[in-house]
């Protein structure tokens, strides 16, 4: 039993304390509360139905609070039940641990600093995923992690999927989760940034065994498909929910309209070459006939070009109700001249009705698709000319 703590009052000063789930891991639980004790007694371990010596390794720690249950329920209940628990104690912080060693407790005291320096914020220990032992699939899981994490948030990050973190309970309040198994920790990151709790990284040291030491409880048919489930639903919310949610709050805000206005249209530091390809790609995708996905496009495709996102939206708008029957028109026409003999000299003169609909439909596709590229190169070259001009330097 460890005796001297080296942290305790910088812990009970943030009201904060570690949070270790287990699930048989007594080749490894001893020795890593063994090392978190050693800086505070603030300790919580939650024993999720193990069926190994675990009972019998925490008997031997009096000092630990515990939580416990049977049978076995998964990660995502053990840290919810854990986050419950600590709430209930007074305690406005954790920070997790994984039990299989894995962790290193001198990382600790660089955490708990985290709440002074950012506080309110939930801090995820990155680890080198490039170094000596790190399984390859890991390595390759984090990346398509991090790829819908910055989706589903619009942040990106080195290591979302790190068990070493630090929570803010406070801000995270009753919240209510979905998951129970290893996805929890995907879904608490998405669903903290949508409440607007801050995402931070601080760097940890990481230990991987031999491959033939490890011990792991993630099944990867049945976890990996909870897993895509998971970030299939976080999408379908981001894009149908959230986002628009978003764009009404920061639109309600009369001060975001100017400096949407300057920082985002503007942009003093932009070249005319973007802004232009901006507003010439946001006429191609206003006109091309994906009706329903174009501003979701734009806005995706933009975000990877790098353009002017603000330019390309108000451009894409060039479909405005009142525009559309001439762009339907004007594409029907254009249309003319892919179609040969087949051409249909007037839209719909029969009336409109499904037969109508289907006659007409490929002249329109080939002729929408062809004003697109017309029309934004137009507008890029007309727009570079005039940037060009009144935004000469003095």
């Amino acid at each position: 039993m460890t005796a001297i703590t080296t942290h305790n009052e910088h812990f009970e000063r943030h009201r904060a304390a570690v949070l270790i789930p287990t699930y048989n891991n007594a080749t490894t639980l001893g020795a890593v509360l063994e090392a978190a004790l050693t800086y505070t007694t603030h300790v919580i371990v939650v024993n999720d139905g193990a069926t190994d010596d675990t009972a019998a390794i925490l008997d031997q720690f009096p000092q630990l609070q515990r939580v416990s249950y049977s049978p076995n329920r998964g990660k995502g209940i053990a840290l919810r039940r854990g986050f419950a628990y600590a709430k209930a104690q007074g305690y406005d912080y954790v920070i997790t641990m994984d039990a299989d060693g894995q962790h290193f407790a001198t990382d600790l005291p660089g955490m708990l600093e985290m709440i002074g320096t950012s506080p309110d914020t939930l801090i995820i220990g990155a680890r080198n995923l490039h170094q000596e032992n790190m399984p390859t699939k890991n390595t390759k899981a984090n990346k398509i992690s991090n790829f819908w994490f910055s989706v589903t948030t619009g942040l990106k990050g080195p290591d979302t999927q790190s068990g070493y973190r630090l929570y803010p309970l406070h801000r995270i309040g009753n919240m209510q989760f979905w998951c129970t198994k290893y996805e929890f920790e995907i879904e608490v990151l998405v669903r903290s940034a949508w409440k607007g709790i801050k995402i931070d990284w601080a760097p940890v040291k990481v230990y991987y065994p031999p491959a033939d030491e490890r011990v792991s409880h993630f099944r990867p048919v049945h976890d990996i498909v909870r897993i895509t489930l998971l970030n299939t639903m976080l999408v379908l919310i981001t894009f149908l929910y959230i986002k628009p949610r978003d764009l009404v709050r920061f639109l309600l805000k009369g001060e975001n309209w100017k400096k949407m206005w300057y920082e985002e249209v503007l942009r003093a530091t932009e070249s005319n070459a973007v802004k232009a390809a901006s507003i010439g790609f946001g006429v191609f995708m206003g006109i091309v006939p994906i009706w329903g996905f174009q501003l979701l496009v734009a806005i995706l495709v933009s975000i990877k070009l790098k353009l002017n996102k603000a330019l390309v939206v108000i451009a894409a708008h060039i479909s405005a109700p009142p525009l559309i029957p001439l762009i339907i028109f004007i594409s029907f026409l254009m249309g003319r001249v892919w179609m040969g003999q087949t051409a249909k000299d007037l839209i719909f003169s029969n009336g409109i009705n499904a037969e109508t609909i289907k006659e007409n439909t490929l002249q329109y596709i080939y002729g929408s698709i062809t004003l697109a590229i017309v029309a934004g190169i137009v507008a890029w070259l007309v727009s570079y000319v005039l940037l060009s001009v009144f935004r000469r330097k003095k």
